[in-house]
């Protein structure tokens, strides 16, 4: 896995694709977008326990919202499944393990609904 891929594809989706819900995503960059995230909100966790005021990591959370939801959606088509599928989001801790399920299959080699594969 190569560090300057993941950051490139993290910053790829923030800016180029920062509200975009068509088309469709593949695993691998599902995957590298999910670890950049977590390990930002790690690193902004422990800057906040650091100085003591909680405001980092919520700004974060929020300024990535949309982008999280957009490539999670694409993800949803890639595998045949409807963006619908994020409602279950909205389910605290078993939500995001059945939307994370969903994400781990390999997506559908073959043009589906949702476009051609990436």
């Amino acid at each position: 896995m190569n560090f300057q891929a993941i950051i490139q594809n993290y910053k790829e989706t923030l800016t180029g694709k920062y509200f975009c819900f068509k088309g469709r995503e593949n695993r691998i960059r599902f995957f590298q977008y999910v670890l950049a995230a977590f390990v930002i909100t790690v690193l902004l966790s422990i800057v906040d326990t650091i100085i003591g005021f909680r405001i980092l990591t919520p700004l974060f959370c929020l300024a990535t919202l949309l982008p999280s939801l957009g490539i999670t959606a694409r993800r949803l088509h890639d595998v045949g499944k409807s963006e619908l599928f994020l409602l279950l989001l909205l389910i605290p801790f078993i939500g995001l393990l059945a939307v994370l399920f969903f994400c781990i299959p390999e997506g559908e080699p073959e043009k589906n609904q949702y476009g051609d594969p990436v």
